[in-house]
């Protein structure tokens, strides 16, 4: 079973005698969370998202538990001697993808993201978003047990910034966990599990279990079983049984793909009677 990631006593700064950029920071990061990190510019956020990748190593302090990681940085290195899905294939083959596999993993990461019209394009005459889908590509494709995002959605059109958040769903659905920043407050609204705030080199804890998450928000009527349990559904805002074995399901519109399949799958399916939009005035 995988264990948690932990930093215990964490300290971080550039250079022997140079200023603490963290110092103290003691986080767990279980399995199947979504947690957010937040803080002015220059706190310390991306050098946090750095030890939680292994890509840099703490001063002082312990990390254990390293699980196997993505991670996404805020900063791209587009001009590579590689076309995306050469890239993609190269890199699902370091992860231990057969060659098949990986190519196939990578056709349909870039037709997720509406990249697949430029799969064959050198990576150096990519424009930034089309860089930044191969950026969020690469990380996804292994399914990696911690996903780290920094800034992940800047640079990515509408159609991707929805189709990362589904995948970010999908992961933590799948029992991964996805650790990000992001400057719009608004991203995943209603869906991590906690917020950690970066100040002063601390951080600094909020639950959001148990609160109400604001929209936007779908809402699902499904038919089951009457007193049949409903199957693992995530990240739901409410549950309703409006009748025997009718659910009202409220959850936010990012997660709500990861839902309905979660349903449709399960052994028996449920069957979906509607799915509606709801602004999140309307579901309080």
């Amino acid at each position: 079973m995988q264990r948690a990631l932990r930093l215990e006593r964490v300290g971080r700064r550039y250079g022997l005698r140079g200023p603490w950029v963290l110092r103290g920071i003691d986080l767990a990061v279980p399995p199947g969370t979504l947690l957010r990190i937040e803080g002015a510019n220059g706190t310390g956020k991306s050098t946090l998202l750095r030890l939680l990748a292994g890509i840099d190593a703490p001063t002082e302090g312990r990390i254990s538990g390293r699980p196997r990681t993505a991670y996404v940085p805020e900063r791209f290195p587009s001009a590579l001697p590689f076309t995306p899905v050469g890239y993609l294939t190269h890199l699902g083959a370091v992860h231990g993808l057969s060659r098949t596999a990986a190519a196939r993993a990578a056709d349909q990461w870039l037709e997720r993201f509406g990249a697949a019209a430029h799969a064959c394009t050198p990576m150096a005459r990519l424009s930034k978003g089309s860089s930044q889908k191969v950026a969020v590509a690469q990380a996804l494709l292994a399914e990696p047990d911690l996903l780290v995002l920094d800034e992940a959605w800047t640079g990515l059109d509408e159609s991707a910034r929805a189709e990362l958040e589904r995948a970010v769903a999908e992961r933590t659905a799948a029992g991964g966990a996805v650790v990000f920043v992001d400057h719009d407050p608004h991203r995943l609204a209603g869906a991590p599990d906690a917020t950690y705030t970066v100040l002063d080199g601390a951080l600094n804890h909020r639950t959001e279990q148990g609160t109400s998450p604001s929209g936007p928000y779908v809402v699902i009527v499904v038919q089951g079983p009457p007193g049949g349990p409903l199957p693992a559904t995530p990240k739901l805002a409410s549950a309703e049984e409006t009748a025997p074995g009718t659910h009202r399901l409220t959850v936010p519109a990012s997660h709500s793909d990861v839902v309905l399949r979660s349903l449709l799958t399960a052994r028996p399916p449920w069957h979906v009677v509607s799915v509606a939009h709801e602004d999140a005035e309307e579901v309080r």
